[in-house]
């Protein structure tokens, strides 16, 4: 471990060393628009209306992609969280109630709850480390989809100014600032699904403008206990436009309680003890709020540009779950209450560019340094039917964190282009605990260099080859506990950062007219997959691990109104440096298929989306002989457009199919098993063919 002084200086060198910048410098290029393409900024992703399909010479990998507001309203979805399902190989499904975070998987990855993918909305970190229920911890259910921008995702350790969480990738989430008219939708369903959105904008003087929507949804699903979803968001934000520069400050709340399903054991379903909606314990579920503030600022003069991100963040979650029922506790139950206590977020990031000519070359240099600081209360707590039995552990957290990036992107020629950029990365822990043997600091350092190279052989196409390190942190309480707080045992503190490598090659092409293609083979290894373990308060140790992967992305524009994409991942994932007969990763997806056809006529008429989303078989345990089915879905939208009113059917799990959202093997105990419990399989079935109808004005 090194000390924060010796970073200090680390820093200083290799920044100034590797990355001084030419003195001499130009005017930034402008940049001609192409596929959906508005306009490129020099701090701002690109915008875009639909899917920006032609990014030859604009990104450095094969793994970067952007999604806009009218490709992702073409999209029937059942949860917020899938608006992330656009990025090629990414799955979220639920093991748990509507108002819980996601589970998510890519590249290999079993991300849980999003420790390995960093996901950003307006500059603010959405995931959230020494979480109660799990590292990294994504909620995305405060999101009000229809207020979306666009999506920017970029897979793979490779870019400098993604640092914790980001081995498998990350995605930046951008809302609108104004509407092209008011906004209204009104939905209703089967299974008591209700949906109210509004939103709208209005100038303020000459040159501001307001921004505000809301949305209130209530839903039950087909649960034999109905989830009683109650979810309440609004977002209000302000813009001004000056002739270099742009202010914008955004709030956001978000408010949301539900009873919960858990997973379920196949046993008790065939056995009839419970129906396939079913549940062991009637008493779960949870509440969560999110309140934000972000103020971001940009200006773009003559030779550079300058971007300012700032926020705050009040977060809450009071959690129920139960996986085991009877195992630990046969007489009051394994019921557990997970509360993260009123957590305050505060952070800045704030970025230079520049463009530059040195020796005859175009160059582009970006400097960058963010901060983030958590202080929050984690309890965990044993629960009868939400009766208080008892405190595991109590924690307050004060998490600080600190990062420098820098990259330096050259043209070396009209074909050939390089990035070169590196990140460095400090950590401070300070946990309280209520148990003294497990109170204490720590601190870490990391430095990740970043190489991408480019190779232009022909008009619309582009060869890459990348290679990164990235890392993630672990739960600020595993870098102190030296006892477990449930069996009094011994333990020893875990790594605080944990390094990841990654590379790959990629291929961007346009083989047909109109059609955009990717290929990628990567590998990302990560040395040690360490996560606390909100459920037991303890820490879980894993070994080294490799995956390896190939991933096709396909987008077809056939005309003016149809589209279709069809994305396909294959992986290979294994812990290192043990046995071969035990050397699966539980949970990783060995491939991925995504494909859809849509419809948006240029005026008034019909359209349409069916999509179709299938993940394989997977393993469950160690030795591969317990693996999961595969899970294929097809969801259905159709509806008429007349002047700006529309009415949408959607069918989701149009084939009625009765599959799993998520699937696990571990022991658990009903009434009147052994005291060992069973082993068996768990699983939480994805929702029935179910109907939905919207009527929305403006969208």
């Amino acid at each position: 471990m090194r000390t924060l002084p010796r970073t200090t200086v680390l820093f200083a060198a290799v920044f100034g060393l590797a990355f001084t910048p030419p003195l001499e410098a130009q005017a930034t290029e402008s940049h001609e628009a192409r596929g959906d393409t508005i306009e490129v900024y020099e701090l701002d992703p690109i915008t875009v209306i639909g899917r920006v399909d032609d990014l030859v010479s604009r990104v450095s990998t094969a793994s970067v992609g952007y999604v806009g507001f009218a490709d992702l309203a073409r999209r029937p979805l059942t949860r917020e969280g899938e608006l992330l399902e656009t990025i090629p190989g990414m799955i979220l499904t639920q093991h748990s109630g509507s108002g819980k975070s996601n589970q998510m998987f890519v590249r290999g990855f079993n991300l849980d709850h999003g420790t390995d993918f960093a996901t950003r909305l307006e500059g603010m970190p959405v995931n959230i480390p020494t979480h109660a229920h799990g590292q990294g911890y994504t909620d995305l259910n405060f999101i009000i989809p229809e207020f979306v921008d666009y999506v920017e995702y970029a897979l793979g350790p490779y870019y400098a100014d993604i640092g914790d969480f980001g081995s498998a990738g990350g995605a930046h989430i951008r809302l609108r600032r104004s509407f092209e008219r008011p906004l209204f939708i009104a939905g209703f369903g089967e299974n008591g699904h209700r949906r109210i959105v509004a939103g709208g904008d209005v100038d303020v003087g000459r040159s501001g403008s307001l921004v505000a929507g809301a949305e209130v949804r209530r839903y039950d699903g087909p649960w034999e206990v109905p989830e009683d979803v109650g979810k309440v968001a609004g977002m209000l934000r302000y813009t001004h436009e000056g002739q270099t520069s742009r202010f914008s400050l955004l709030g956001m709340a978000y408010d949301n309680d539900w009873r919960s399903t858990d997973q379920i054991p196949l046993r008790a379903v065939e056995s009839g003890l419970i129906g396939r909606y079913g549940q062991i314990d009637e008493t779960l579920g949870g509440t969560s709020s999110r309140y934000s503030l972000a103020a971001i600022w940009n200006r773009t003069g003559q030779r550079s540009s300058q971007k300012i991100e700032a926020y705050g963040i009040r977060y809450a979650l009071d959690l129920y779950s139960n996986f085991t029922y009877g195992l630990d506790d046969p007489q009051g139950g394994d019921q557990f209450r997970q509360e993260d206590d009123g957590r305050t977020t505060l952070g800045l990031t704030a970025a230079h560019r520049q463009s530059i000519d040195h020796w005859g070359d175009s160059q582009v240099w970006t400097i960058g340094a963010e901060f983030r600081l958590d202080d929050a209360g984690v309890t965990l707590s044993r629960t009868a039917e939400r009766v208080p039995l008892g405190i595991v552990r109590s924690d307050q957290v004060r998490q600080a964190s600190g990062g420098l990036f820098t990259e330096l992107v050259t043209n070396w020629s009209d074909r050939f282009s390089t990035t070169l950029g590196i990140r460095g990365d400090v950590y401070r822990f300070d946990v309280d605990s209520d148990l003294p043997a497990n109170t204490g600091e720590a601190d870490d350092v990391l430095l990740s260099p970043k190489l991408s190279l480019s190779y232009r052989p022909s008009y619309g196409t582009e060869l890459y080859l990348s290679g990164g390190y990235g890392f993630h942190s672990n739960d600020a309480r595993g870098t102190v506990t030296t006892i477990d707080p449930a069996s009094g045992d011994a333990v020893d503190p875990v790594d605080p950062l944990v390094r990841s490598r990654g590379a790959e090659i990629g291929l961007r092409a346009s083989p047909l007219g109109g059609l955009r293609s990717t290929v990628t083979l990567w590998m990302v290894d990560v040395d040690s997959e360490l996560v606390f373990i909100g459920d037991a308060g303890g820490t879980e140790a894993s070994d080294a691990s490799r995956r390896v992967g190939l991933t096709l992305a396909n987008f077809w524009r056939l005309d003016e109104s149809w589209s279709a994409d069809v994305d396909l991942s294959v992986t290979r994932a294994r812990f290192l440096d043990v046995p071969a007969d035990v050397d699966r990763i539980p949970g990783a997806l060995e491939n991925v298929l995504a494909a859809g056809l849509s419809h948006e006529p240029v005026g008034d008429g019909v359209f349409g989306a069916l999509r179709l989303r299938r993940f394989g078989s997977y393993p469950l345990i160690e030795d591969d002989s317990r693996r999961a089915r595969a899970n294929t879905l097809a969801n259905l939208q159709v509806g008429y457009r007349l002047g700006e009113a529309r009415l949408t059917l959607a069918l989701f799990n149009l084939f009625d199919e009765e599959h799993s959202d998520i699937q696990y093997f571990y022991a658990s105990r009903l009434p009147g098993e052994p005291a060992g419990g069973v082993e068996d399989f768990h699983f939480h079935p994805a929702e029935p063919r179910a109907l939905r109808v919207q009527l929305s004005w403006g969208f």
